[in-house]
C-alpha cells in the first residue's frame, strides 16, 4: 500500500482532486473534516482550547469558529498551540483509516499544511495542487464569503507554492487551461505502476 499526501494552498483545489480520486474508487482521508470533528467533540481538545482562549471559544456546545480563526490567524503562538493539540489526534485518525482500508493499493490524505508541519515525511508520495493566486483568492472569497484581505491573511500563513514544489513528488495544476481530470488519471496510473 502506498500512502499519498495531497496538499496545496487555500483555494488551490485539493478537494476537487480528492473527489476525483474517490470517484475512481480509492479511499481519501480528509484531514480538515477530521480536525473539525475532533475540535468539536474531543474532550482533551475542548479543555485545551478553553484553557488557551477561555469559554468564548465554544458557544452552546459548538465551536465558535470565527473566534478561533481570529485567534489562530492573529498569532503564530496561538496557531502552534492549537496545532499541537489537534494534529496528533488527526494523525492517529489517519492511521486508523489506513488500517480500515488496508486492501487498497493507494490511500490518500488531503491536508492543507503537510509541508508546513513536516507531516509530508509520513507519506510515501506527496502531491501538490496549485492554481494561480488570483483564481485562488476569487474561489475562497466566494466559497467562504470573506474579503480579499481575509483571504490574503490566510494565504500569508501558508508557504508559497515555490517552497512546496521543492518537496512535492507530483504537481497538479488546477487552472482553467489545465484539465484536472487527465492529470489525476495520469497520477493514479503512475502510482499503480
Amino acid at each position: 500500500m502506498i500512502k499519498i499526501g495531497i496538499t496545496g494552498g487555500i483555494g488551490a483545489g485539493k478537494s476537487i482532486v480528492s473527489r476525483i480520486i474517490e470517484s475512481m474508487g480509492f479511499p481519501v482521508f480528509y484531514s480538515d473534516i477530521e480536525s473539525k470533528k475532533i475540535t468539536n467533540n474531543h474532550p482533551k481538545v475542548k479543555t485545551g482550547l478553553i484553557s488557551l482562549f477561555g469559554e468564548e471559544v465554544y458557544q452552546n456546545e459548538e465551536l465558535n469558529k470565527p473566534f478561533l480563526a481570529q485567534k489562530i490567524f492573529s498569532s503564530d503562538e496561538n496557531r502552534i498551540a492549537v496545532n499541537s493539540l489537534i494534529h496528533p489526534l488527526v494523525r492517529q485518525a489517519f492511521e486508523d483509516f489506513v488500517m480500515l482500508n488496508n486492501n487498497s493499493p493507494l490511500v490518500f490524505n488531503e491536508a492543507a499544511i503537510l509541508f508546513e508541519t513536516g507531516s509530508y515525511k509520513n507519506f510515501d508520495v506527496n502531491v501538490l495542487v496549485t492554481a494561480d493566486i488570483e483564481a485562488r483568492i476569487d474561489r475562497v472569497m466566494k466559497r467562504d464569503n470573506v474579503s480579499r484581505d481575509q483571504v490574503m491573511a490566510r494565504m500569508n500563513k501558508q508557504w508559497p507554492d515555490e517552497e512546496k514544489v521543492e518537496l512535492a513528488d507530483y504537481l497538479i495544476e488546477n487552472n482553467t487551461d489545465s484539465p484536472v481530470l487527465k492529470q489525476v488519471e495520469s497520477l493514479v496510473e503512475n502510482l499503480l505502476t
